[in-house]
C-alpha cells in the first residue's frame, strides 16, 4: 500500500492540551524518531519505489551477522526496529538520510499503524459483542453463544463464525487521524484522539498527503455540531 514518508516510534501515553479557543483536545503523545534511511529501492531496480527507515540504536551484539551487514552496508549504526514504507515516489530520499517529526505539520493528517493490546483468551460477550441472554433469575442462558450451527440445519459450524478465542494482539491501522502539535526539540508527536498499543509500543505513523485540514476542512465538525444544537 503506498502512502507518503512517515516515521517509526513508540506511544508515550495520553493527556489533554486546549485549542486556540480554549476546547480540550485529547491527545496520544508519540516520541517518533528520528530514523534513518537504510535503504531505498526504485522501480526501475525493484520493481517499485520504497524506503526501508531504522528506528532505536541497538547493542551490536544482538544483532545477526546478515542484518549487521545490512546496516554496513548502509553505514549504519545498527538499530532495533525495520521497516520498509512504499512510496509514490522515492527520489527525494538516500541512503543515511535522518528523518524526524519536522515532517509532519500542525494539522496534517496522519496513519497510524501499531498493534493492539493484548487481551487473552475471551468470551463471545466481551470479543465480539454478544448481547448475551436473559439477566433473571432461573436464565440458564447469561453469556452463552448460543447455536453455532444447529442438528438439523446447516449442521455444521460455518466458517468465519464468531466464536471464544484470542482477544487483541493484532495489527491495527487507524485513518483519519491529524496531529495537533510537533516538538522536534523532544522528537514528539501530538495526534489527536487514541491510538492502539500499549504505553511503550511500536507505532508507525505516515503521512496521507490530504493536506492539513486547515481552514474550512478544520471547521466542518463544529458547523455539523452547531446544525445538530
Amino acid at each position: 500500500m503506498r502512502m507518503g514518508i512517515g516515521l517509526l516510534g513508540r506511544k508515550v501515553g495520553m493527556t489533554q492540551v486546549f485549542d486556540g479557543e480554549g476546547r480540550v483536545i485529547p491527545v496520544t503523545v508519540v516520541e517518533a524518531g528520528p530514523c534513518i534511511i537504510v535503504q531505498k529501492k526504485t522501480a526501475a531496480k525493484d520493481g517499485y519505489e520504497a524506503v526501508q527507515v531504522a528506528y532505536l540504536p541497538e547493542k551490536p551484539k544482538h544483532v545477526s551477522k546478515p542484518l549487521a551487514g545490512h546496516f554496513a552496508k548502509a553505514q549504519v549504526a545498527p538499530m532495533r526496529h525495520l521497516e520498509e514504507m512504499r512510496l509514490h515516489s522515492a527520489a527525494e530520499y538516500g541512503v543515511g538520510q535522518t528523518l524526524t517529526v519536522s515532517l509532519f505539520a500542525e494539522g496534517e493528517e496522519v496513519v497510524v499503524t501499531g498493534t493492539s493490546k493484548g487481551r487473552g483468551f475471551q468470551g463471545g460477550v466481551k470479543r465480539w459483542g454478544y448481547r448475551g441472554g436473559a439477566k433473571t433469575h432461573g436464565s440458564m442462558f447469561y453469556r452463552a453463544p448460543g447455536s453455532i450451527g444447529a442438528s438439523s440445519f446447516p449442521s455444521r459450524v460455518f466458517k468465519g463464525h464468531h466464536m471464544p478465542g484470542r482477544m487483541g494482539g493484532a495489527q491495527v491501522t487507524i485513518r483519519g487521524l491529524r496531529v495537533v502539535r510537533s516538538d522536534p526539540s523532544r522528537n514528539l508527536l501530538l495526534i489527536r484522539g487514541a491510538v492502539p498499543g500499549p504505553q511503550g509500543g511500536l507505532l508507525a505513523v505516515r503521512k496521507t498527503g490530504k493536506g492539513t485540514g486547515v481552514g474550512s476542512q478544520a471547521k466542518a465538525p463544529d458547523e455539523k455540531r452547531a446544525k445538530q444544537e
